[in-house]
């Protein structure tokens, strides 16, 4: 088992990552202090949710709620909001209660944003299922809902009370699932740390095949990477904006194809487009651009996509949540793990960035 602290001056949570759900009922019962409520999808419940709550009974808490939602990027809509809201009013919960999340990104992004809202804010604990949860989502406190087509528009900061990784459920995941996290997880090694990078390209059979050695040095140094980002600046007022390198592009694409990619296998697509740019500008090498789009495809990645033009893409980007000022914000490559955000992108530029994406 390892353990991570994150530290914000007056309050702090641990990310623990282990092989199993052994050390579950301990790490609750440290921090959590009245009812829960558990929120869930219907890809994740009827595997987990049954253990879930043996662990939350063998530490002594009441049997606790329970909402499970149709799994799936469309069901992050207020609807389902209202449905958690409602299933916390009908379980009583109070100030001192706390939901939890049992699943991927979208489960975790449902349920902070209505432990953020619910009686003005109550704890929660995150108990991610997915690579992209394990490596990105769950750690840093950004949750928030879709809302008129446009990703991720309604939301807040809402740090949880615990991240607990059992790297075990990985080998449920379904392989597109697992490939669409190594997108961020690349991502990580691109913004921040080349030597991890090369473990990712040298290491992709290791990985792929879920060696547990191998998982667990992924998602431990990914973790450690947006910690270290997110102390620095919690709320995205400077730094924290390099984490969102193939976004800006990767969120016009998965809006623009009404969500039938996974955001995972679009912030793929986003990062190529942004290296394209920062390749043009002659912030990076041919070698470096083909070298980074060779480890994508490694990890059985598209480098293309189709069923959406480029105007529909830009259409999206336009309403991107991190515009300043009505200009796009791209954060580009800048040499080996360092990166530059920039608001001077011209239109030809965003252009062929989505044309080099497109076949």
């Amino acid at each position: 088992m390892q353990r991570l602290n994150l530290d914000f001056e007056k309050r702090s949570y641990d990310i623990v990552i282990d092989t199993s759900f052994d050390m579950l009922s301990d790490e609750l019962s440290r921090v959590c202090k009245g009812k829960l409520l558990i929120v869930s999808d219907t890809n994740v419940a009827p595997i987990y949710l049954s253990k879930l709550e043996e662990c939350i009974c063998k530490a002594g808490f009441l049997k606790p709620g329970c909402v499970i939602f149709e799994a799936g990027e469309k069901s992050k809509n207020i609807d389902t909001l209202q449905k958690i809201y409602n299933s916390a009013i009908e379980h009583k919960l109070d100030r001192k209660s706390a939901i939890i999340a049992l699943g991927g990104g979208v489960v975790g992004d449902m349920a902070g944003l209505a432990a953020a809202t619910y009686m003005r804010g109550i704890d929660f604990v995150q108990i991610p299922t997915t690579l992209l949860a394990q490596t990105d989502s769950s750690v840093g406190g950004k949750v928030g809902i879709d809302f008129s087509g446009v990703k991720n528009i309604i939301g807040a900061f809402k740090q949880p009370s615990l991240v607990y990784i059992n790297t075990s459920t990985l080998k449920t995941l379904p392989k597109r699932e697992f490939s669409a996290g190594m997108a961020e997880v690349i991502k990580y090694g691109v913004i921040r740390d080349d030597e991890f990078l090369s473990y990712l390209e040298q290491n992709a059979d290791a990985i792929s095949s879920l060696d547990d050695k191998a998982i667990e040095k992924v998602i431990y140094k990914c973790c450690a990477i947006k910690a270290d980002v997110v102390m620095h600046d919690e709320t995205e007022m400077g730094m924290r904006a390099i984490l969102n390198f193939g976004h800006t592009i990767g969120h016009g694409v998965e809006s623009a194809k009404d969500f039938e990619l996974l955001h995972g296998e679009c912030v793929a697509l986003g990062m190529i487009g942004a290296l394209d740019i920062s390749l043009a500008r002659g912030y990076v090498t041919k070698e470096y651009y083909e070298r980074v789009k060779n480890i994508i495809f490694s990890y059985a990645l598209e480098t293309t996509f189709c069923g959406a033009d480029k105007k529909t893409v830009i259409e999206y980007m336009q309403n991107d949540k991190k515009k300043i000022s009505d200009r796009l914000r791209f954060v580009l490559i800048k040499g080996k793990g360092e990166t530059v955000i920039l608001d001077d992108i011209t239109a030809d530029e965003t252009e062929r960035a989505i044309e080099c994406i497109i076949r």
